[in-house]
């Protein structure tokens, strides 16, 4: 039966428990963790279906910075084309005081040239609202969709599979779906994670996450009187005004303004409340606000779920990590949690793998979300800036039971098993050409006999690079060393653990 076909049985179907599953990965949740699975997926020819609960896409520019190495995941799905056309560099922040320009500041540590061997240096700036269209795009392209106005109310999950709920009044969206994996990407509220029993523990020594207790509007809007060559600061005045920050959102006429108010404050959320802020804390005027498109409030929180599993069922996204937006962390950890997840499921679901793969997903991603809350808590707390951790190219997986590292007397800069494979020259193109697409690369650096080839892995050999130094890589589909050796010593047996037919 073709891809399509499917969903749309899925879309209406009620399914009991031991018949036929509608589909095999239900995706709950169309943000930026749970569209990125489903292009992850739909290339693989995986037969999976992204539901969401809203009538549409979510609103708003939100998470607006995609790091270099998320550029990297976005290249391999097949959509730098489109985040690169969509957006810009971020801008030079600009400091005013009563009116008045008062200096300017640098938002970020500068990279330096070829850091960690990427072609990407600095984040890209894409509101999340155009992130999600292109990903949404590309899914379509795919042969996928989103099935929208689902929402979840109940599952129920045996050893074979997953039984998901949704509310009636959704049209053809009422009724069961039966699923034999469910990833919840439904947000900080997730359904899904309540639904299976999942706790969030927060910062703080109350467990509440809150990581400051002053709450926070943002909006979109359009805003007349500041050009769009600065990121616009205006730091509190001292007559109980908090601070404001106006950047213009690239790819777009619009400005993102965040201000932040004293705890307890009850906001006004409406058009007229955010041209009265502008007005207060700025020297434009309230009409200067000529359209507001978009807007919110918050407490910044950081959480991190007990667990990214429970059986069949996986979280991804703010659903399994709730970051301060301070340093551009949320979104891009999402994307990357999901990057991680599809090419396992796909390993399990076409038999090429046990189903102990799945393990790793939790093994290796939540170290890592905890990490990168931490960092977001203390850019938010001023304890940190924006740098080399921020752009996430050096998060790896060295304590995965997946990095096999056969080597020793390495240097403080190799590459080892576990780590992201930096880019590197080739013949006429760049390593990373190489690892382009869902298939795991087998890589020779350096004087070394090529290694019997694997079934379904593609080859690459570079020269001295001092990164790689010399020996055999063997890279994952994400782009992360799985194996690592002088030789290929080794290399078959680390082959057949993981799936891959050795011929």
């Amino acid at each position: 039966m073709e891809l399509n076909s499917v969903k749309e049985k899925a879309v209406g179907v009620t399914a009991e428990h031991g018949t036929n599953v509608d589909v095999d990965v239900l995706v709950v949740g169309a943000g930026p963790a749970g569209l990125a699975l489903g292009v992850d997926l739909a290339r693989r020819g995986v037969d999976a279906l992204v539901v969401e609960r809203g009538a549409s896409l979510a609103p708003g520019s939100r998470g607006k910075g995609i790091q270099p190495r998320t550029m990297e995941v976005l290249d391999d799905l097949g959509v730098l084309d489109a985040i690169r056309a969509a957006g810009g560099a971020y801008p030079v922040g600009l400091i005013w005081r009563d009116g008045k320009r008062a200096g300017e500041q640098s938002m970020f540590d500068p990279a330096e040239d070829g850091e960690e061997g990427s072609a990407f240096a600095e984040p890209w700036m894409v509101p999340q609202w155009r992130t999600q269209e292109i990903l949404r795009e590309r899914l379509a392209a795919l042969g996928g969709r989103v099935a929208f106005g689902r929402e979840v109310t109940a599952l129920d999950q045996d050893e074979d599979g997953v039984s998901v709920c949704f509310a009636p009044g959704g049209g053809a969206g009422a009724g069961t779906i039966r699923a034999r994996y469910v990833v919840a990407a439904d947000g900080g509220r997730s359904a899904v994670r309540r639904a299976v029993g999942i706790g969030m523990t927060g910062a703080g020594s109350d467990g509440s996450g809150v990581v400051d207790p002053d709450p926070i509007l943002v909006g979109d809007a359009l805003i007349s009187g500041l050009d769009r060559d600065h990121w616009h600061l205006f730091p509190p005045r001292g007559d109980g005004e908090g601070f404001m920050a106006v950047c213009p959102l690239a790819g777009t006429e619009y400005f993102q303004v965040v201000a932040g108010f004293p705890a307890g404050t009850t906001l006004d959320s409406s058009a007229e409340g955010v041209r009265g802020t502008v007005a207060a804390r700025s020297h434009l005027a309230a009409d200067a606000v000529t359209e507001v498109r978009w807007v919110s409030d918050f407490r910044p929180r950081a959480a991190l779920a007990d667990r990214f599993r429970a059986g069949r069922v996986f979280l991804a996204g703010d659903a399994a990590h709730i970051h301060s937006p301070a340093g551009g962390q949320g979104l891009n950890t999402s994307v990357q949690d999901a990057y991680n997840l599809g090419w396992k499921l796909d390993a399990v679901l076409g038999g090429e793998a046990p189903a102990s793969l799945l393990d790793t997903y939790e093994e290796e991603r939540r170290p890592v979300a905890a990490e990168m809350l931490g960092l977001s808590t203390r850019i938010h707390r001023g304890e940190a800036r924006r740098g080399r951790q921020t752009r996430q190219l050096g998060v790896g997986y060295r304590g995965s039971s997946l990095a096999v590292e056969t080597r020793t007397d390495l240097g403080d800069e190799a590459v080892r098993a576990g780590d992201r494979a930096p880019d590197a020259a080739v013949d006429g193109g760049r390593l990373f050409d190489a690892f382009r697409g869902a298939h795991w690369t087998l890589l020779t650096a350096g004087a070394v006999p090529q290694p019997p080839a694997l079934p379904g892995v593609r080859g690459a050999r570079i020269g001295t690079y001092e990164r790689y130094g010399t020996g055999v890589f063997l890279v994952r589909p994400d782009g992360y060393v799985g194996w690592a050796g002088a030789g290929a010593q080794g290399l078959r047996e680390y082959a057949a653990q993981v799936g891959l037919g050795t011929g």
